[in-house]
């Protein structure tokens, strides 16, 4: 029996008691308790108070309006820095970075100066047998989420309380719980990344190496035939660990714009400009194993040129090869009632689409798939929501702002007039799907549910790009061994001069300095010099004004101790960027890579952006309850949800009630 099932029978108890006229919120069954009272959280990605608040005035988002009136609208303070990961750490946690110890996208390993993902980490094998040609694990090989402190919906367990969380981002792997998850934002394709697509064209392409995420195969057409291998995981069975493929063949009709696509073990039939149903794969490893991923086709052209996008390999929901949900049964549960779904955890393929690969009109068709899967699954949900906390996630505000922006905005260096004829209402557009999903919800739920509607950010326009190394090195503060090199393009800083450079730059906002006892090759020494060295760049970082424009480019450069807490504080960089309103690092800062120029134009379709400080971007809270904070944040609605439910914050959590 499940925990909906063991509450809602009367098998166990979970005492309540919530805020205002909703102080009783318990009803005996058989003797026992059941919570009637439930609380609904709706987190839309990235919805900005400014966009949020002038269409709301202007009657575009009627429901966002209606909901304000009678309950609570309010700004919400991101995270230091407000990115995803870190942002939605501090909703999980209650805390700041420096007590869940997730700073960036991207961490480093000190010990090689090399980008790592901050969020989880792959341990292999620690014993292995051979067997032939075959390396086989017998002991060790996991996936650990590296987020600390504990999860509210954790914490809602202990009290016997049940939760849905639905793909809340930094949630992978989802953290051991019997709470229904499904994990959302960091969630890999089955190749092990943030999503890698792979497009087959008879015409040469070269991908943006500082954007990435795909790989491009050159197609030959023979006798109306494609022959092509779709590449996979990296087979760890095998000692050289080679990828593992499959072969495929793709017929094309000789006079209509119609192929069939013969996988081994099923075929598709597309007319151009056709987006597939998923297809299942699977990719051979050795006699007895195999592993599955799911890809969905898209036919752009089939003459004069062929093209075909392939998605990423997501993982299978059937038969996951990474843990994507708690219980395990909850992911295959899904796709039994919808079929194959995106599980990867930022589907809209966003680098297809700066890299020309897809254009506006079809990397929109495709993020419409994810969000009518949203929208079924959401149904779903609030069907069956009768206990305790649903949380449910939208991932298409972040992504459609980050790729429109540039249509919105006639400042914008990627701005054209004739797409923003056609696109430039699509920012408007998905907050107006917003509004819908909120009747929606609200629609569903009845009188003893508190909604809590929040983002975990705003956005901002995209117009310059910073490169944090090149202006290190331009300061002194950086140094190659060869002092006639002008730039470095490769991982892990392979021309610096360790023994003179006294810091460098990894991730979307962070700065770490090269110190002795922490970094492999460390020359500055912990303490008093460390302290000094980083408050003296802080202060030439604010100092900094672009060239071109005469701005400040960088509006806060923290130090680590003066705005984090916690345990984790020793880990964090030792300053943070926090960039004014239309500046943010440079694509090639975040993997350490050394620039000629300080500053670039940003001249990618990826154009709105959060890398700012904190009060340059704030999210978002609507709720209908009144809101008594003057200046709620993201971690005081970690201690608004356990309040609402009667329990008591932790110790460790920073945050507290906003109503």
């Amino acid at each position: 029996m499940n925990r909906r099932s063991f509450l809602k029978a009367g098998a166990g108890a979970a005492a309540m008691a919530a805020l205002g006229t909703r102080r009783e919120l318990v009803q005996k069954v058989l003797g026992k308790t059941a919570t009637r009272g439930k609380v609904l959280v709706l987190g839309f990605d990235g919805l900005d108070p400014r966009l949020t608040q002038t269409w709301m005035s202007e009657g575009k988002l009627p429901t966002f309006r209606a909901l304000a009136a009678r309950g609570g609208f309010s700004r919400l303070g991101t995270s230091t820095p407000p990115q995803s990961p870190v942002a939605w750490s501090n909703f999980i946690t209650g805390m700041n970075p420096g007590g869940h110890g997730i700073f960036d996208f991207m961490h480093r390993d000190p010990k090689t100066y090399y980008p790592v993902f901050s969020a989880s980490a792959t341990d292999e094998a620690v014993k292995t047998v051979r067997l032939g040609k075959y390396v086989l694990p017998v002991k060790g090989g996991k996936v650990r989420n590296l987020r600390k402190g504990r999860d509210f919906w954790q914490i809602l367990e202990d009290h016997d309380i049940p939760a849905t969380i639905f793909k809340i981002p930094s949630n992978y792997p989802p953290v051991p719980t019997k709470q229904r998850t499904l994990a959302g934002m960091g969630t890999p394709d089955l190749v092990g990344s943030y999503g890698i697509f792979n497009y087959y064209t008879t015409e040469p392409l070269e991908l943006n190496q500082d954007v990435g995420g795909g790989r491009i195969h050159m197609a030959y057409v023979i006798g109306n035939r494609v022959d092509a291998k779709l590449p996979g995981p990296v087979n760890t069975f095998l000692e050289d660990r080679p990828e593992a493929e499959i072969d495929f063949r793709v017929y094309l009709d000789p006079s209509e714009p119609v192929a069939k696509i013969a996988l081994p073990d099923q075929e598709l039939i597309l007319k151009e400009k056709e987006w597939s149903r998923w297809a299942r794969v699977r990719f051979p490893l050795m006699p007895t194993q195999n592993v599955t991923g799911l890809v969905r086709f898209y036919l752009k052209e089939i003459r004069p040129a062929f093209k075909l996008y392939v998605s990423p390999v997501n993982l299978d929901p059937a038969d996951p090869a990474l843990p994507i949900s708690t219980p395990e049964s909850y992911a295959a549960e899904l796709e039994k009632r919808f079929g194959p779904f995106y599980t990867k955890g930022l589907p809209a393929d966003t680098s297809a689409l700066d890299n020309d690969v897809l254009d506006e009109g079809e990397f929109l068709a495709q993020d419409d798939q994810v969000l009518e899967e949203s929208r079924a699954m959401l149904e779903y949900e609030l069907k069956r929501f009768d206990s305790g906390l649903l949380f449910y996630y939208i991932s298409s505000t972040d992504q459609r702002q980050h790729m429109f922006w540039r249509l919105l905005d006639e400042k914008h260096p990627m701005y054209d007039p004739a797409l923003a004829a056609v696109y430039g209402g699509t920012i408007e557009r998905i907050y107006r799907e917003t509004d819908d999903i909120l009747a929606q919800a609200l629609a569903a739920i009845d009188k003893d549910t508190t909604v809590i509607v929040l983002s975990d950010h705003g956005f901002n326009p995209f117009y310059r790009c910073f490169n944090l190394n090149a202006w290190l090195k331009a300061e002194g503060y950086h140094v190659f061994a060869n002092p006639f090199k002008k730039e470095e393009r490769g991982l892990g800083f392979p021309s610096t001069d360790w023994s003179r450079t006294r810091a460098y730059g990894l991730g979307l906002n962070s700065l770490y300095l090269n110190q002795r006892g922490r970094e492999a090759e460390g020359i500055v020494a912990p303490g008093a010099e460390a302290e000094a060295l980083a408050r003296e760049i802080a202060a030439k970082l604010e100092a900094y004004r672009d060239p071109q424009t005469g701005e400040q480019v960088i509006l806060r450069a923290a130090v680590a101790r003066d705005v984090y807490s916690g345990p984790c504080v020793a880990d964090a960089p030792d300053i943070i960027l926090g960039f004014s309103r239309g500046y943010r690092i440079s694509n090639s800062s975040p993997l350490g890579q050394v620039n000629r120029e300080i500053m670039e134009t940003n001249n990618e379709k990826w154009s709105g952006d959060h890398m700012t400080a904190a009060e340059v971007t704030p999210g978002i809270v609507l709720t209908d309850r009144s809101i008594r904070a003057e200046a709620p944040a993201l971690y005081d609605l970690t201690a608004t949800i356990l309040q609402s439910f009667g329990i008591e914050r932790p110790a460790d959590m920073v945050g507290k009630p906003i109503f």
